[in-house]
């Protein structure tokens, strides 16, 4: 015991007599700690002022506690609410577009006067520019004179009965996403005088008295369906009578020798979440018997198509409101197809299928008779157009399916017309098996 004690003593000796030997180094390795936190409190307030003072920042800031909430609902696999999303979403929009605004404003003060004349006559100048979300979750600038704000979940809406056509290579860097489909008038000539625009010729496109593209809707056909979708299904860069609904529209009467009605609702820049919305306007004023969502790779993210094929879109945003689209079709008996149109690197290059369109073939509630990947028929489509190009000595640039002579990717005139056969053949399996099936539907 008293061993014990001694030893005891002689540990408290020590220690004190080492913390006296050292007490120099303890104060400096206190002052090295407290200037260390200083510099981290000094640059925490410097952030949150600089953040504070970009609208950017500002979103960040304000959504830290929203995110935060989010991440720990993940950890603990409880889903975060509905309304805390759409909230979420909305503030992210409205701070692109305050951000977006500001940036036009500079870029048309910058711009050559020729360019400014122009803008002013697509109503994409800053008093009149459309700058609305779209392409899942971006700022988009579109011309006031071809559409309009649409605050009922569109985002944004092609105007009634107007006429316009496209411009190609307008050279303005603007930062912002803006889009050159402009009102086709007697003013169009002296509007891109002194720029480098050139008009796209058989771009020419109208939208019916609903404000949507292709002829007036007939509500006393016997046949009617919608077409829910993006550019792909608007038509980029062919005309009206081009378009991919419009094309299967005419190839339904054909294999059903019935009189077909469908509305054409793609614009540019849609994403499942305005399919929703679009569905919903029309469904009750239309009375359709089948629905088509056409979706792409920029519906599951805001970056560029080649992040989606590596699997890192938003998956789940998007598959809320695919569901809710196939639910509210179920609900009313309708036929629904869920068409992905093809990435056209990947229809001719490496296939690359497994996570686009692979990805919404996991996701959907709904089985494969509802669920066409149309890339093998189009494939064969090109081979023919191909063969038939060589036999007559002029190979096609390209894939002909697809406008690359003027380096856009979307459908041709004769892409529109692959994709309508493919689709327009499975939609009349699916109608005529309905009818075997059950007659009282009809």
């Amino acid at each position: 015991m008293e061993n014990a004690r001694k030893n005891s003593l002689i540990s408290k000796r020590t220690k004190a007599a080492r913390q006296r030997l050292f007490d120099f180094i303890d104060r400096s390795r206190r002052r090295e700690r407290s200037f260390k936190l200083g510099i981290l409190a000094a640059t925490c307030v410097a952030i949150v002022v600089a953040l504070g003072a970009l609208p950017k920042g500002r979103y960040v800031v304000a959504s830290a506690p929203s995110l935060a909430r989010r991440a720990l609902r993940s950890t603990l696999g409880i889903p975060t609410p509905r309304e805390e999303i759409d909230r979420g979403q909305m503030r992210f929009r409205l701070e692109g577009i305050a951000d977006s605004r500001k940036a036009l404003a500079r870029v048309y003060e910058q711009a050559d006067p020729n360019y400014q004349r122009l803008m002013r006559y697509s109503g994409l100048d800053p008093d009149r520019g459309l700058l609305r979300w779209g392409n899942y979750n971006r700022t988009l600038l579109l011309p006031s004179t071809v559409f309009e704000a649409d605050d009922s979940g569109r985002s944004y809406r092609l105007r009634p009965c107007t006429e316009s056509i496209w411009l190609r290579q307008v050279t303005i860097q603007s930062g912002v996403l803006m889009f050159f489909l402009v009102a086709d008038g007697p003013g169009l000539a002296e509007a891109i005088r002194g720029t480098s625009a050139i008009p796209v010729t058989e771009s020419r496109q109208s939208t019916n008295s609903w404000g949507l593209r292709g002829p007036e809707p007939d509500l006393s056909a016997p046949l009617r369906g919608i077409v829910l979708g993006d550019s792909f299904m608007q038509g980029m860069f062919i005309g009206d009578d081009e378009t991919p609904p419009e094309c299967l529209r005419r190839d339904l009467e054909n294999r059903l020798k019935n009189k077909v009605s469908i509305l054409n609702t793609g614009h540019l820049g849609y994403s499942p979440e305005q399919y929703y919305y679009a569905l919903v306007e029309y469904a009750d004023r239309f009375r359709p018997r089948f629905v088509v969502v056409s979706v792409f790779c920029n519906d599951f993210s805001a970056e560029i198509a080649d992040v989606v094929m590596r699997g890192q879109g938003d998956w789940e945003e998007a598959k809320y409101w695919l569901d809710r689209i196939v639910e509210f079709c179920r609900s009313r008996s309708w036929t629904c197809l869920i068409v992905p149109a093809p990435y056209e690197p990947t229809l001719l290059g490496r296939r690359k299928a497994g996570y686009y369109p692979g990805t919404i073939s996991n996701i959907l509630e709904s089985n494969a008779l509802t669920f066409l990947d149309p890339s093998d028929e189009l494939i064969n489509a090109h081979l023919e157009l191909v063969i038939a190009g060589v036999r007559i000595g002029k190979r096609p640039y390209g894939c002909p399916l697809f406008n690359l002579q003027i380096g856009d990717g979307h459908f041709s005139a004769l892409g529109s017309r692959a994709w309508a056969l493919t689709v327009g053949h499975r939609l009349a399996l699916l109608l005529e098996g309905d009818q075997a099936i059950a007659p009282e539907k009809r």
